[in-house]
């Protein structure tokens, strides 16, 4: 049985070694209900009506919480929903048009085949692609196939949302937010309890965030109270990652608690001052904090992690709020019962597909049918209609493989440090690749499957 609560290595991490901890604010040190994406839709909703001349029929469409998951690509050109793999294949049975699925028939025809190229679907390379990897971005979802250009709408709901909560810079519900806090964020008593913690221990902590501040101050003041900021060494608002991370020029102002940007030069970072914008590099300038010392936590895979991975040399931890409800499945009798079986499905079809006579290719087919109708077990499971957020039907989805490069650890939430010593080392599991053996295991080796020919040759 896995344990929902625990951290996961994709790397080596020795907690020792870390001297300073820093954090994102959404969906990190902040968890939000369900409410807060219905509020997001809504405002939306309305903000496509009023301001883009939208449909007033719009208004009968409800926000579907149970609909799509993180880690999906969406076609912004044309429209089209979807579930990728590590691979870059589309996962055929997981396409829609808003609400409606998409026949694979049609999805083959428009793509010539299941495979994506990079350069489409990477927020590295472009933007054909709308990668969907963290919370905010899925009220953004159409709910219906419009009769609209796919990308005029993909633009007007990105600019209606004005990046998921930061539609409450436009929202004319942003004072409901403001005063029914307890209906949006979901309380975080041990989240102060993690810093608290982690300050105990001699750590330095820091919070870089895209929100502004009088939204992280309202969030936290409700999560850990009203003086929350002295918990931190430094705090940065409207940070705009994952461009705070790669640029060089844009100076870091002081701003005031009612978010008045202050005109002096910043020379230094001080305990007790609010920061905006600015850059890593004269952050890491004006602080030293440089390399494997810093363990970064954040809940999107490239805003918050990629570059401190890639050009920064940051420790970096993924909190992934699903991970707790897919562990939780995947402890069930019944899943463990479905996916054992598929495996020794699987098992029998690559020992058995050597057979050429009509009987065993009768039950080859027999299995391929069994086995397609397992997989579909295994997916709805998780999600009727894209399931898991971590596999397809075989192959982990991109955003698993992501996930697994850019974040050293990566857990459910915060909460899950409180179970270990700050002394603790994560260390992966070695798990075998194709060609080596599952040690302590008597599963079929391949090379004991005979080969076509020696199956002739023994008849």
């Amino acid at each position: 049985m896995l344990n929902p609560d625990a951290i996961f290595a994709n790397n080596e991490v020795c907690l020792s070694d870390i001297e300073i901890y820093g954090f994102d604010y959404d969906y990190t040190l902040a968890f939000y209900s369900i409410h807060l994406h219905s509020l997001i839709f809504n405002t939306a909703r309305e903000m496509l009506i009023q301001q883009h001349k939208y449909p007033e029929g719009l208004r009968s469409y409800e926000y579907n919480a149970n609909f799509a998951i993180r880690g999906l690509h969406y076609d912004v050109q044309k429209g089209i929903l979807m579930k990728i793999d590590a691979f870059h294949y589309i996962q055929l049975g997981t396409i829609y048009r808003g609400l409606s699925p998409v026949s694979d028939e049609e999805i083959l025809e428009m793509y010539e085949g299941t495979h994506v190229p990079l350069e489409q679907m990477s927020d590295f390379y472009g933007k054909v692609k709308m990668k969907l990897a963290h919370g905010f971005a899925l009220p953004e979802i159409e709910p219906r196939s419009l009769a609209c250009e796919a990308s005029a709408l993909t633009t007007d709901l990105q600019d209606s949302t004005y990046g998921g909560v930061q539609c409450k810079m436009k929202c004319t519900n942003f004072d409901i937010f403001y005063f029914k806090s307890e209906k949006y964020i979901s309380h975080g008593e041990k989240t102060c309890r993690v810093l608290t913690k982690l300050i105990n221990n001699g750590k330095k902590l820091f919070l870089i965030t895209n929100s502004p501040f009088s939204f992280v101050d309202k969030g936290m003041q409700y999560i850990v109270g009203k003086d929350w900021r002295d918990l931190f060494d430094i705090v940065i608002v409207q940070a705009d990652k994952p461009t705070f991370f790669n640029d060089k020029k844009k100076p870091f102002r002081r701003v005031n608690q009612s978010s008045t940007l202050l005109w002096d030069k910043v020379s230094k970072l001080e305990n007790g001052q609010i920061y905006k914008q600015g850059n890593l590099y004269e952050f890491l300038k004006l602080t030293g904090w440089i390399g494997s010392k810093v363990l970064y936590f954040g809940d999107h895979i490239y805003s918050d992690l990629a570059d401190l991975t890639l050009k920064h040399g940051w420790r970096t931890g993924a909190i992934i709020p699903e991970l707790q409800y897919e562990i939780k499945i995947m402890n069930t009798k019944e899943y463990s019962r479905v996916l054992l079986w598929l495996q020794g499905l699987t098992g029998l079809l690559e020992r058995m597909q050597v057979y050429a006579d009509p009987e065993s290719q009768m039950v080859l087919q027999e299995w391929n049918k069994e086995r397609r109708e397992l997989r579909e077990m295994t997916k709805t499971i998780f999600n009727p209609q894209f399931g898991s957020i971590f596999r397809t039907h075989h192959n982990p989805t991109y955003f698993s493989r992501r996930l697994s490069r850019f974040a050293d650890i990566y857990m459910a939430s915060l909460n899950s440090l409180l179970n270990y010593d700050l002394h603790y080392t994560f260390y992966p599991r070695r798990t075998p690749l194709q060609h080596e053996a599952l040690l302590g295991s008597d599963q079929l080796s391949t090379d004991k499957i005979p080969f076509r020919e020696e199956v002739a040759q023994n008849k």
